[in-house]
């Protein structure tokens, strides 16, 4: 990944979407917002006991790093319903910030909508086909993997918009990596067919499993760029729920031109 400085903002950019000409994406770090602790600094949503003025703020920080015209922030919930975003419901989410409808993941191929994801240790995976000019914004943590939501939303972008698979350039964003990702109760939360990406320690390797369900979705390897940046190890850079508890939550953006 690319770490870039914009205006005093700080971000990251995978180097496959980044060398795509027509779409804009940047992962944002935890830093230069207006938060206090212990929600330091760049805090991007509500209800998790911040300063609602903060966060309109912060929200505020991204719209303006993006210089975008119209911004999409879901309520999240660990699901699997992905919302796709046409130009029936295009003023829907036109303001920092509107959470206008509940999702897990956002397609679009709307131009000047950027699509944001929430995070603090679940995965941001972030796509975008060329050819249709569609993109996708997915949250994926260890619920939405065992539902495979990348899956379903790959899938979505193949039935709504006529998608390739195999022209997906995708990304997976800074998250809990293999290192800290312990499951001490996998048996009762993580389906059998996982168990193969546990190591003894019973640390999951979700990292793999979204390289794979996208594999298996049809998006070839080569178009796959993973951050390798765990959130729990990087907690001057992102928040983590695993290290921290109360926290905030970073953005994941992705936009078309």
């Amino acid at each position: 990944m690319i770490l870039a400085t914009q205006n005093g903002t700080s971000f990251y950019q995978f180097e496959n979407l980044a060398a795509c000409q027509g779409v804009d994406h940047r992962i944002f770090t935890r830093n230069n917002g207006h938060s206090p602790p212990p929600f330091a600094s760049l805090n991007v949503t509500f209800g998790i006991g911040d300063e609602a003025d903060n966060v309109r703020r912060n929200r505020g920080i991204i719209c303006r790093s993006m210089a975008a015209a119209e911004i999409v922030f879901a309520r999240q919930v660990h699901g699997s319903k992905i919302a796709v975003l046409t130009e029936e419901n295009r003023g829907r989410g036109n303001h920092p910030v509107d959470e206008p409808f509940t999702a897990d993941a956002m397609v679009t191929d709307l131009p000047q909508k950027y699509l944001v994801i929430q995070v603090a240790d679940c995965q941001s995976v972030l796509m975008y086909e060329p050819l249709r000019r569609v993109i996708a914004n997915v949250h994926s943590g260890w619920r939405g993997s065992i539902q495979n939501i990348i899956g379903r939303t790959v899938e979505m972008m193949k039935q709504h918009f006529d998608c390739s698979p195999g022209l997906i350039q995708a990304g997976i964003g800074p998250s809990l990596g293999p290192c800290c990702a312990e499951f001490i109760n996998y048996k009762d939360e993580i389906p059998k067919a996982h168990w193969s990406y546990k190591d003894s320690n019973d640390h999951f390797d979700f990292w793999s499993i979204s390289r794979d369900q996208l594999l298996h979705a049809g998006v070839p390897a080569k178009n796959i760029e993973l951050s390798r940046i765990c959130t729990r190890c990087r907690t001057r850079e992102f928040f983590s729920y695993r290290a921290e508890k109360k926290t905030g939550r970073f953005a994941a953006v992705i936009g078309l031109k």
